[in-house]
């Protein structure tokens, strides 16, 4: 539990942070006249801006609590796995895709990742498809969430359902007028706030290192021997070196195709500003990717995964590491409020962007192409704002029983929103980019793929399994468990996607060939 010195500090960072956030929603929010700038800004932005926001963005709540959680139960396996091989393949993804993604949306004039797409392909269709699956992402605002509740309700000994609805009245209340514009300058200032708390908590670990690398290995075979090896046959998510490198590369180069993510590069303005864009991003991002580090630290520091006597959940292993490790004087009761602080920003960062992605879609994708002859443009802005307050309303429910009735970590239940989304969109963004007089059938064919791939290996493979109607092999071994790794579905549902379109898009390229 926090001190009272700690409770107090909190609630008075919180105070001012808060207000931080509303001024400068109010300072965007004054260049929101509709829907597009709610979207894409309206206001010129620096690129290190861009950049920040972006890194902020991709980061999120589960780089600094939620994967931290699962390496401290796992060990070295899940470091590799979250902290070595996703981040190489997801920012080599980053720089490929962005710069061609960015040229290619400014010329289709895109506001949302689902416009791109009906743009790119001519498709109406297609684009009303898309932005139907961008209600999986609930499942990542979720996650945020209750990284936020678990942070800030063990800061201030709070019930954690409370403060579940304090926060979610604070965020999506204030992203109901802020958006783009509002949205680059509290990412900036939120990327501040988590590079120093990532240098600090990287820092933490320091004293676990005064036996030297081989020291620091040694504390943890000593409390597990399972916890120094490459693999970690009894975890649910890193049991053999096919899921810890060839599953990640696979879901690290899709992450990217995230809308919260790739249109980011939508919001510069020049040209020019894209190769210092993505430097900085990048820069940034190896940072905060190294964090998970500290999970490693935290199970040193609870080598029984207890704390006081409590049993610690993989969510709430981080949240009582920092309030542990930052309890002694003033001094670190500072700190640890910058740390709690930096917790935080890392989530809000995410989740703004995910609101106003998930919103925009919604209302510019959805409503309009449906009911548009019906509503004056003026009225989307409003209409945009009722969407918030029905996804932050669908978001407590959620997340209230993600809370009270944990499956192993909220990070599953998030995996497979957003893993079976990016793996659906991957095809058409990867082909809308770099493929040639491509047509509809191709890219549509590798997302009906994905779709169906991936939830007949998530639900249909371990359901045949359970009742004796199917033997898997192999596979048995990725099947058979009560926790799913929503990875190995998505790796196998991109490369079955990839397999077809290409297949489809050579067969009717040949065809029409042949018939001119």
């Amino acid at each position: 539990m926090a001190t009272s010195s700690q409770v107090i500090g909190a609630s008075i960072l919180f105070a001012i942070y808060g207000m931080l956030i509303l001024y400068f929603v109010v300072k965007g929010s004054r260049g929101t006249k509709n829907i597009k700038d709610y979207a894409l800004g309206s206001i010129i932005f620096s690129p290190v801006f861009v950049a920040l926001s972006l890194a902020s963005a991709m980061t999120s709540a589960a780089t600094f609590v939620i994967n931290p959680g699962l390496i401290a139960n796992y060990g070295l396996s899940a470091y590799l796995s979250f902290g070595v091989v996703f981040p190489l393949a997801s920012m080599t993804s980053l720089v490929i895709l962005t710069k061609s993604f960015r040229k290619h949306g400014q010329a289709m004039n895109a506001v949302s990742l689902s416009s791109w797409i009906g743009k790119r392909y001519e498709s109406k269709g297609y684009a009303l498809f898309i932005a139907f699956l961008t209600f999986l992402l609930i499942t990542f605002i979720v996650l945020i969430l209750v990284a936020l509740v678990k942070v800030v309700a063990q800061a201030l000994n709070a019930n954690q359902i409370w403060v579940l609805g304090l926060i979610i009245a604070f965020i999506f209340g204030y992203m109901m007028f802020g958006g783009a514009n509002s949205m680059v300058y509290t990412n900036t200032i939120q990327a501040i706030v988590m590079i120093l708390v990532a240098i600090i908590l990287i820092g933490s670990g320091i004293q676990f290192f005064r036996g030297g690398l081989i020291g620091f290995f040694e504390k943890l075979r000593v409390i597990d021997p399972v916890l120094v090896k490459s693999t970690n046959p009894q975890s649910p998510l890193f049991r053999d070196l096919f899921e810890i490198i060839f599953v990640q590369i696979v879901v690290g180069a899709a992450v990217v195709v995230q809308p919260h993510i790739i249109t980011k590069s939508l919001l510069l303005k020049k040209e020019s500003d894209v190769n210092k864009f993505l430097t900085v991003a990048v820069i940034v991002q190896i940072l905060f990717y190294s964090v998970v580090l500290v999970g490693l630290f935290a199970r040193i520091k609870f080598p029984d995964l207890q704390q006081n006597g409590v049993s610690l959940n993989v969510d709430g292993v981080i949240p009582a590491y920092v309030i542990e490790v930052f309890s002694g004087g003033i001094g670190s009761l500072l700190v640890g409020l910058l740390v709690i602080m930096g917790l935080i920003s890392a989530g809000f960062s995410t989740i703004e962007g995910l609101i106003q992605s998930l919103s925009t879609t919604i209302t510019s994708d959805i409503i309009q192409p449906l009911f548009g002859k019906k509503i004056r443009e003026e009225k989307y802005v409003n209409i945009n704002r009722l969407v918030i307050v029905v996804l932050g309303i669908i978001s407590f429910f959620l997340t209230r029983d993600q809370i009270l009735n944990p499956k192993l970590s909220v990070a599953i239940f998030a995996q497979n929103g957003v893993y079976s989304y990016f793996s659906i969109l991957f095809v058409p963004i990867v082909f809308g980019i770099f493929v040639k007089n491509v047509k509809l059938i191709a890219p549509l064919s590798g997302s009906i793929t994905a779709l169906v791939v991936y939830f007949t290996i998530y639900y249909g493979f371990p359901a045949l399994l359970k009742s004796g109607l199917a033997n898997f092999g192999y596979a048995n071994i990725y099947l058979s468990d009560t926790v799913q790794n929503p990875a190995i579905a998505a790796a196998m549902a991109i490369i079955a996607s990839l397999v077809v379109a290409i297949t489809v898009h050579w067969t009717t390229k040949k065809a029409n060939t042949q018939s001119a």
